[in-house]
C-alpha cells in the first residue's frame, strides 16, 4: 500500500487569525473589495494570506472570514488549507467564469452543481482518475435561496474547471460543451475536491464574465448587467454567511 500521508502540512502558526467557521472566497480583488464595503458586520481583524489578504468580520451574533484574491487550482488549495487549519468548516466562493453553452450569456450566474476537473491539483487529494468534483448539496441550496432572496436569476449546472486561460482551445470547448459545461474558469474543482478530503462544506456563485461558446472571445467585463449581477451574488453570499456564521 502506499504511504500517503503528506510531509509538509497547513500549520496554525503562532497567533492564527480568529476566522470563525465560515468563509468567502473571492477570486478577484473586485469582488473582495466589494464584499466588504457591502457588509454590515464590522471588520475586526486583517492580515496578509500569501499574495491574499484576508479580512475577519464580527459582531455579537456572527463572525466570519473575507479572503482574495485566488488565482489558479493551486493556489486556491494553498488558502482552504490555510482557512481548514484555522477553523473555518464552510466555504462560498464567489467568482467569475466564461461562457461555453450557448445558453448562458455575459452578465449571467452561474450556481455549479459540479466541476470537471482539468487541472493538476484534485488529483492529489482523491483519485486521480476522479474527473468531476461536487459541492455540498445543502450549502448549493442554500445559494439559491440567497440569490432568489436577492432577485437573481440564474443557471445551474456543470462547469469546467481549467489550468490554462489561454489554452482554451476549440476542440477543448468542443469537448466540454459535448459533456454539457455552462462556463469555464480555474478554481472551483479543487476547491470542491480539497474541502471535501478536509470534510468541509463548500459551494460557489459565479458570474459570467465573458464569452467563448462560438469559438470567438467575446469579453463582457464592461457590460451593466455583469456589473449588476457581481453586486447581486456578493449581496447574496453576505446574505448566506450571514446566518451561518458564528
Amino acid at each position: 500500500m502506499p504511504d500517503r500521508r503528506a510531509i509538509v502540512n497547513p500549520v496554525k502558526g503562532k497567533k492564527p487569525p480568529e476566522t470563525g467557521t465560515v468563509a468567502i472566497i473571492a477570486a478577484t480583488e473586485g469582488d473582495l473589495r466589494l464584499l466588504a464595503r457591502l457588509t454590515e458586520t464590522p471588520l475586526v481583524a486583517q492580515r496578509k494570506l500569501y499574495m491574499s489578504t484576508l479580512q475577519v468580520h464580527a459582531d455579537g451574533q456572527r463572525r466570519f472570514t473575507l479572503t482574495g484574491p485566488v488565482v489558479g487550482a493551486p493556489y486556491a488549495a494553498m488558502i482552504v488549507e490555510s482557512l481548514w487549519v484555522w477553523g473555518v468548516r464552510t466555504l462560498l466562493f464567489v467568482g467569475w467564469c466564461g461562457a461555453v453553452s450557448r445558453q448562458v450569456k455575459a452578465g449571467d450566474i452561474i450556481v455549479p452543481e459540479n466541476a470537471m476537473v482539468d487541472e493538476g491539483t484534485s488529483g492529489h487529494y482523491c483519485d486521480p482518475s476522479c474527473r468531476v468534483a461536487l459541492p455540498a448539496r445543502p450549502l448549493v441550496h442554500q445559494a439559491r435561496l440567497a440569490l432568489q432572496h436577492h432577485g437573481a436569476s440564474f443557471h445551474e449546472g456543470s462547469v469546467w474547471t481549467t489550468d490554462a486561460i489561454f489554452r482554451e482551445t476549440v476542440e477543448k470547448v468542443k469537448h466540454y460543451q459535448a459533456r454539457g459545461a455552462l462556463a469555464v474558469e480555474m478554481e472551483l474543482s479543487a476547491i470542491f475536491t480539497v474541502a471535501g478530503f478536509r470534510r468541509m462544506a463548500a459551494a460557489g456563485m459565479l458570474v459570467v464574465s465573458d464569452e467563448l461558446s462560438d469559438y470567438q472571445w467575446r469579453p463582457g467585463f464592461r457590460t451593466p448587467s455583469f456589473k449588476s449581477s457581481r453586486e447581486k451574488v456578493c449581496r447574496a453570499a453576505l446574505t448566506l454567511v450571514s446566518c451561518l456564521g458564528v
